[in-house]
């Protein structure tokens, strides 16, 4: 049956059978729960389209009937096409799109070998590496929670499918299963109607954490032994922003950050509980038929299961008892009962290496028998592997403000107590010497009989609560403080002032070097901030009680952004900054005799970091990353990459393989060659980020031109996290955080951030056979271009032209949208002429399939944007119009994915 599914004739669109199969049962639930007229209406606008993205002469979108839908139709239709990108994304992802070829382990184990990089240099990495997706609120996901879920399960299915089966293990017939979930998905409101709280932000990560990430790390390492031959350290851990993030959110105070973690413990001893449970069910060794080391049956005694039926299964009795042990572990850590609760009693662990400790004893056991096989891997064997990964807090929680914060409270702080006076008025070495002064001793500022301003009271009431969580998780569950807009060494210094507050810094005593329990970590955004990154870094090493507590660790974070320095700079200038900043700090570390830790704080978009992975970590500068790296995965990215277990395993190994090869594969580059295609960068640099600005900055005009061209009012007011739009109560570019800055240009497909200002670089570089060799031989430079070409792809300035209307300024709007169409020209001819490709994506034949696949559902979609802007700013008041605008952009985000 003819519906929703990609044009029948073009050969390269249509190699995915599972998109065409949903497509159909798509089709089919239109038509029994929209009604016949809707079905048509839609497949003939989708069929209008498909002729118009092929090209098809006389093919036009006006003749259509889109300006006759009512605004009821609308919504259906919009709700339809929204329905099938996420069906394609979910066809996609099955059939390995998001997997790039060599992006595992196995993969990287045998192209280290063949550079003569052994196993044991391998495993020698591994024991001090650190590999962390932290997963943030930043909010790009415009779908609910429900709509995932629904989608997910649609995998399952397909899973069946996959495998042969004409039923569920239930009985119901497979393609009936899969048509009732895609009719509950068209029957499911899309659309939020309340504001996010934190705490719902913390319930929805807490079903990654959960469903995903628990499961699927143990089975990724059981994997890497049998590929290493060895079992490494557990390096692949995870963490997370949501509860301790406030950077701009006022909503995450003490209570957010200890519901987090709260949440957390229960989650991972729940999981931990359902695993013992079952091994009870498995471990059924009789003393009768197997020998017991003592250890074992000391368990067993110490357990208190006086059972008779289970007198000769000591395994049985031990698990009884460690169980009832974990149980009441939850109850110490949470105040609550496990899910379920234990039928003995017992005494709660103190530390989860306690709990791992009794696991290894039975692992022992079972191993002091036959050849072992009973001990290694299996259901016991990913249980010990979860507990060192996830610990009784799950995921590492980081702290997160902004300077300017630390600023005045560290000010209100020294004021109260009567050291000083007047902090903010003094200069950086007088705010250096006062804090260090301080740092020397283990007075607290603070006093519970002073009183402090409100943002004073809750900075400290949030390190004090972190130090309750030290005391009752563990100094794993909290180890960062990220200093957003880190510009000096004193905001730092005033970090660890407040640590101090709370005990979580000590000053050096009785011969004990100075220790902080909480990695103070600046966060270097700006173009100008992370050009200052090395010099800031030696200053702050170079203080005595510093280079003492980062000797004791082994290691400092340094984190980079790439929203802000995108936002600041443009994407070529932004990049390049990131990567001489990253390079510049490598000797810098390299001085003072510790580890270099670089957290990335990487976006969905290429304007704000997003693309490959696997291709960003490999182009890291050579020496920066040594094992260690830290990576935020925001918004829409999370359900892309981490939605089911199988994905997430293809991204996970695709990480942890690319840091594998950033580390130990050999320079690809020589020493001449890296200097010379380091002049040619700044050259190209200097030249876009000119341009950037001049366009962003310096044009009049241009802020109200963004303002009226993209639905960013529109955006600012959707349902999809809890924290404003912008910093400050501002219309200004620099204030607006970058997350909707990027997501609006890539509504009105315009995708301005990820590639303006690159082509007048490309276009008066004059060494054009320099520029084709970097492109094709220097990894940096081939990463960044791809992503580029990605964004190009995407965007469409043919339908970015039917937002002009939107601009009260009509000639304000001509001129400007010529600068940006000239620019998107130059940028495309260059990328090409540096690439020698005869057309975008000639070279990436699957993701040009997959955007040739969307292009004829995004067009409709903005088209009825468009139109539903312009009746809302008109001032009609109809609830459907707002409500058509949101599904249209949550339509829009969900065809292209890395929108935001």
């Amino acid at each position: 049956m003819a519906t929703l599914t990609p044009p029948a004739g073009a050969p390269a669109i249509t190699q995915n059978p599972d998109i065409r199969y949903l497509g159909r049962l798509l089709g089919d639930v239109i038509r029994a729960y929209g009604g016949e007229g809707l079905y048509k209406q839609t497949e003939y606008i989708r069929a209008a389209s498909v002729d118009r993205a092929r090209g098809i002469q006389g093919a036009d979108l006006a003749d259509t009937g889109l300006d006759a839908l009512s605004l009821d139709d609308t919504l259906s239709f919009v709700r339809g096409f929204m329905l099938f990108s996420m069906l394609a994304n979910l066809a996609e992802d099955r059939q390995g799109v998001a997997a790039e070829p060599g992006a595992d382990v196995a993969s990287a184990v045998a192209r280290l070998e063949s550079h003569g990089v052994s196993h044991d240099a391998v495993l020698d990495l591994l024991a001090h590496s650190l590999i962390v997706p932290v997963l943030t609120a930043h909010p790009t996901e415009v779908r609910r929670k429900s709509m995932i879920d629904h989608k997910n399960r649609i995998a399952d299915l397909m899973q069946l499918k996959d495998a042969g089966r004409a039923e569920t293990p239930e009985g119901e017939n497979l393609e009936e299963a899969i048509f009732r979930q895609i009719a509950l998905l068209w029957q499911t409101r899309p659309l939020r109607r309340e504001k996010l709280f934190v705490a719902d932000e913390i319930e929805n990560v807490l079903a990654y954490f959960r469903d995903v990430f628990l499961p699927v790390l143990p089975a990724l390492y059981a994997r890497w032994e049998r590929v290493l031959g060895a079992r490494p350290q557990s390096f692949l851990r995870v963490g997370s922003w949501i509860g301790g993030d406030r950077d701009g959110n006022p909503f995450v105070q003490a209570p957010q950050l200890a519901f987090a973690l709260q949440r957390g413990c229960q989650a991972a001893i729940n999981y931990y509980l359902d695993a013992l449970h079952a091994l009870g069910a498995e471990l059924s060794l009789s003393t009768e038929l197997a020998h017991v080391p003592q250890a074992v049956l000391d368990l067993a005694e110490a357990s208190g299961d006086l059972s008779p039926s289970r007198k000769d299964e000591p395994y049985r009795r031990a698990l009884s008892g460690i169980y009832a042990r974990l149980a009441a572990t939850c109850v110490a850590l949470t105040g609550e009962q496990p899910a379920r609760p234990a039928k003995l009693s017992g005494e709660a662990y103190a530390t989860p290496q306690d709990f791992r400790r009794d696991l290894v004893i039975v692992a022992q056991g079972l191993a002091s028998e036959g050849d072992g096989a009973l001990a290694t891997g299996g259901a016991l064997g990913r249980l010990i592997r979860a507990v060192e990964t996830f610990g009784f807090h799950l995921a590492t929680l980081d702290m997160r403000q902004n300077s300017a914060v630390h600023e005045r409270v560290v000010a209100e702080l020294l004021k109260v107590a009567g050291v000083e006076a007047d902090y903010l008025a003094l200069d950086e070495y007088a705010r250096i010497a006062l804090l260090r002064k301080e740092l020397a001793n283990n007075r607290p500022l603070g006093s519970r009989f002073s009183s402090y301003s409100e943002e004073t009271a809750t900075e400290l009431a949030i390190v004090e609560a972190a130090a309750q969580a030290h005391r009752t998780y563990g100094p794993q569950c909290i180890s960062h403080y990220i200093i957003s807009m880190a510009q000096s060494v004193s905001d730092l210094l005033e970090v660890n002032i407040l640590l101090k507050e709370a005990g979580l810094w000590r000053a050096a005593d009785n011969g004990e070097p100075p220790h902080a329990a909480i990695m103070a970590i600046p966060l270097f955004e700006t173009i100008g901030d992370l050009e200052a990154a090395p010099n800031i870094m030696s200053a702050y090493f170079g203080l005595p009680e510093i280079a003492g507590v980062v000797k004791a660790r082994g290691h400092q974070e340094v984190m980079v952004g790439y929203s802000d320095s995108n936002k600041d700079g443009g994407y070529i200038t932004s990049t390049w900054g990131l990567y001489k900043a990253s390079q510049a700090l490598a000797p810098v570390f390299a001085e003072a005799g510790t580890g270099m830790q670089l957290f990335h704080g990487r976006g969905g978009a290429v304007g704000r970091g997003g693309g490959s992975a696997f291709a960003a970590i490999q182009a890291q500068p050579k020496d920066t990353v040594q094992g260690r790296i830290r990576i935020t995965e925001q918004g829409e990215v999370i359900a892309a990459k981490f939605g089911t277990r199988d994905v997430a395993m293809t991204n996970l190994e695709a990480m942890t393989s690319a840091t594998l090869l950033a580390s130990l594969e050999p320079e690809g580059i020589s020493t001449r060659d890296a200097a010379r295609f380091a002049g040619a960068m700044d050259e190209l640099s200097k030249t876009a980020f000119a341009a950037y600005r001049d366009l962003v900055y310096g044009t009049e005009g241009f802020r109200d031109f963004f303002r009226q061209l993209t639905p960013i009012q529109e955006i600012a007011g959707l349902k999809i996290g809890s924290r404003p739009a912008s910093r400050k109560k501002s219309t200004a570019i620099e204030d607006l955080r970058a997350i909707p800055w990027v997501f609006s240009w890539a509504q009105a497909r315009v995708m301005l951030p990820g590639w303006y200002g690159v082509g007048h670089a490309l276009t008066a570089f004059e060494d054009k056979a320099l520029l084709a060799h970097m492109a094709q031989h220097w990894s940096f430079l081939k990463s960044a271009l791809a992503n580029l070409e990605m964004v190009l792809a995407k965007s469409d300035l043919g339908i970015a032209a039917r937002y002009l209307p939107l601009v009260e300024d009509q000639a304000l709007a001509g001129s400007i949208f010529g600068r940006i169409r000239d620019g998107w020209a130059q940028t495309h001819d260059g990328l090409l002429a540096a690439t020698g490709q005869s057309r975008l994506l000639d070279r990436n034949a699957t993701l040009e399939t997959s955007i040739r696949l969307r292009l004829p559902y995004i067009e409709p979609l903005n088209l009825l944007q468009v139109e539903l802007l312009k009746r809302h700013r008109a001032g009609e008041d109809d609830p459907r119009i707002r409500e058509g605008i949101e599904l249209s952009i949550n339509a829009i985000a969900t065809a292209l994915r890395n929108s935001g």
